[in-house]
């Protein structure tokens, strides 16, 4: 048996090789960025159509991946996106954490600035703290989040 007649004869297994492949690359290369991930469904899906015996041609089969990707990115787009968007909470893996700075400016709980080490850094409140910090007053670093220190009152 050639590749030729492989193809031809067994489209549900090239599907599913597809898929696979495009499984691989998402998450490897990509890290669950998505079109790929859609296209992987809708590959897998289409190859179990067609082993069932639904689907029995090529040109069915590639409506079938075009109209299930394009469904699956519908259907599964902001849940994937909300799952992407889960942090961990904030990184309390810092040596800056634990430190008591003063404030360079006031800091509410969407923004503000603290001073350490001589440079002026972005900061925020704590989830715990509900009073902003005056500037000049002294407060502890208590997570980091992004380029953001998250502070309460010393």
């Amino acid at each position: 048996m050639t590749l030729v007649d492989f193809i031809t004869n067994n489209h549900d297994y090239v599907l599913y090789i597809i898929a696979a492949i495009a499984f691989l690359i998402e998450l490897s290369v990509m890290g669950l960025s998505g079109p790929l991930f859609f296209f992987a469904i809708a590959t897998l899906l289409t190859g179990i159509l067609s082993s069932l015996g639904i689907l029995n041609n090529w040109q069915i089969e590639i409506a079938s991946v075009g109209v299930l990707t394009t469904v699956s990115a519908v259907v599964l787009w902001k849940p994937l996106k909300k799952f992407q968007n889960q942090g961990g909470g904030p990184d309390t893996s810092s040596d800056m954490i634990g430190k008591t700075v003063p404030s360079a400016s006031e800091i509410t709980k969407v923004s503000g600035h603290i001073r350490f080490s001589g440079i002026n850094w972005n900061a925020r409140l704590d989830e715990s703290e509900s009073e902003s910090i005056a500037e000049a007053q002294n407060c502890v670093i208590t997570g980091v989040d992004g380029n953001t220190m998250l502070v309460k009152k010393a």
